[in-house]
């Protein structure tokens, strides 16, 4: 009888104990979450895999069609979480609980390929502006020659010539000081000359230092001039993004119009037809899709602005939440963090 017992007693201790299933719902966001070849992949899915293998969980991943369905099914806890790149925000604290940030992101804005041009030197050169600059120049370089001719015909060789055959002689004379300082051998000997060509010489400095900057200004505004740079710059646009998502939210803060989509490949698609013309949204994806083809409909541009952190979303009160934060931090103090985030972007963290 005793044998009996201690024999069940073994079984029973030396049975595998069933892993906890766990179900995860996601939505499609490249590349933090997506299906390629049938398999749920993407950095979000592989941190949550590398998870699972050390709680023992067994996941049972189901893909929503929209954000908000994933997020609804943590908040109505018939999901133990939802992953793909979930901002934490305050709003959504109030319905669910996060792990421990696992991604650091931001907002970018990406706009039309054909609407970016770059800057050309031809054209800022056929600008109005410059062309006034370089003639007033021409202008002010012919008149400082002839005046010297007038005060050095006389006594400096170089000078004496008629009239008719001075002009380019003078105006070579004056373009070179102003470039180049002027000639050893062409010094003025007449004591206004001299005076003249010291005048002539520092205002050479001011009159180049204009010219400079009046090309680097023509260039610039040829650079940015009917394209996108700032947040500042997407008042009366078509501007699109995302609806409830973080980058709404900031559209409606700052008093931007938008046209907001249902999920990602509409707000992709309608970029893609041209029917937006700009698009404000998370800065990884955005830098994804150019990256995987998307270059020859859209760049983004500037820097991504209002910082945000991703997480894990849990239904309020969850002990999966706790579990998974030891994980997390294990994880990024043992390297498997950076190993998984490089494999993703292609640099650490």
């Amino acid at each position: 009888m005793l044998r009996s017992l201690s024999f069940l007693m073994f079984l029973l201790l030396a049975a595998p104990v069933a892993a906890e299933v766990v179900t995860v719902n996601t939505v499609t966001r490249p590349p933090f979450s997506m299906e390629e070849n049938g398999e749920h992949t993407g950095f979000t899915i592989e941190l949550l895999r590398a998870l699972s293998d050390q709680l023992d969980w067994e996941l049972d991943i189901n893909r929503e069609d929209s954000f908000a369905d994933m997020l609804d099914g943590v908040a109505a806890q018939t999901a133990d979480i939802a992953a793909a790149n979930i901002s934490i925000t305050a709003t959504r604290e109030i319905n669910m609980d996060f792990s421990h940030p696992i991604f650091e992101s931001g907002l970018q804005i990406m706009i039309a390929a054909d609407d970016i041009r770059e800057p050309s030197l031809i054209k800022a050169l056929w600008s109005f502006d410059l062309l006034i600059a370089i003639c007033v120049a021409f202008v002010l370089l012919f008149g400082g020659g002839m005046l010297m001719w007038t005060f050095e015909r006389r006594a400096q060789p170089y000078f004496d010539r008629p009239l008719k055959e001075a002009w380019f002689p003078s105006f070579w004379w004056a373009l070179n000081l102003v470039v180049n300082g002027g000639f050893e051998e062409r010094v003025p000997r007449t004591p206004i000359g001299r005076i003249f060509g010291v005048i002539l010489v520092i205002s050479s400095l001011f009159v180049v230092s204009v010219f400079v900057a009046k090309i680097t200004a023509v260039m610039t505004v040829e650079a940015i001039s009917g394209s996108v740079n700032s947040v500042n710059d997407l008042y009366g646009k078509q501007v699109g993004t995302i609806k409830n998502s973080t980058a709404a939210g900031f559209l409606d803060r700052r008093d931007v119009d938008y046209k907001g989509y249902d999920g990602l490949e509409e707000m992709i698609q309608a970029f893609e037809e041209r029917r937006i013309r700009i698009v404000v949204f998370d800065a990884p994806i955005l830098d994804y899709y150019v990256v995987k083809g998307g270059s020859e409909f859209g760049r983004t541009v500037g820097q991504p602005f209002l910082q945000e952190n991703y997480g894990l979303a849990f239904p309020t009160g969850s002990p999966l939440k706790e579990q998974a934060n030891q994980v997390i931090l294990r994880m990024r103090e043992n390297g498997r963090y950076d190993e998984i985030y490089q494999k993703w972007f292609g640099h650490a963290p």
